[in-house]
């Protein structure tokens, strides 16, 4: 009988503050919000924390009726104030391409709303083979474990557990809200300072 092929490698990013510094996007988005709905909204907390759900955070600040209808007017005016001043992070096309180098697929896994997540990497000029948005935690895990993600890689510990929950290698940056520490003690099997250490990591981690 002839040998099985090993499956392909394939690795999964998390976008916000992983792979796109989209904090000040972010921000100019809530204070866009912030000026048409009259509500105030602290959006230096606000790029603080992100990682959870859009929902959790419009609920800090509008009441539970709104909440649907300001998410969707929010993910309105992301497209006219977020693309223009988001950038990738260091490292962020290497570690695609190294990726690739080794034969591999991308799939971007992450909590945005997918069509903004989309228009994101394009405008960066990033190429996922996969994307797949309003994700969070263990839901991650789930698409991670669809697309046979051996790899993920994110900053939050929201990603962590997503890794954790599709048995993947939980690859921490310290590049998001949390410290190496927090992320190790989270579960991360590896942390990096950023993604500029990611195509030597996964070269060691692929031979072994």
């Amino acid at each position: 009988m002839p040998a099985t092929s090993p499956a392909p490698l394939t690795v999964g990013f998390d976008l916000d503050m992983t792979l796109l510094d989209t904090r000040p996007g972010i921000r100019a988005t809530y204070l866009a919000l912030s000026a048409e709905t009259g509500a105030h909204i602290d959006v230096d907390l606000v790029v603080t924390r992100l990682g959870p759900p859009l929902l959790d955070e419009i609920r800090n600040w509008f009441p539970e009726d709104e909440v649907e209808r300001v998410a969707t007017r929010y993910r309105e005016l992301y497209r006219d104030h977020a693309f223009a001043p988001t950038v990738p992070l260091p490292g962020a096309h290497d570690a695609i391409e190294a990726v690739r180098s080794h034969g591999g697929r991308v799939a971007v896994i992450t909590g945005k709303y997918e069509p903004n997540a989309r228009l994101h990497l394009e405008h960066a000029g990033l190429h996922a083979d996969a994307l797949v948005g309003d994700l969070w935690a263990e839901t991650k895990g789930d698409a991670l474990r669809e697309h046979g993600a051996s790899v993920y890689v994110g900053d939050h510990l929201g990603d962590v557990r997503g890794a954790r929950h599709a048995d993947a290698v939980a690859v921490g940056v310290a590049t998001g809200p949390y410290g190496a520490d927090e992320l190790r003690a989270a579960g991360a099997d590896v942390v990096l300072a950023d993604l500029t250490e990611f195509p030597a990591w996964l070269a060691a981690h692929l031979a072994g």
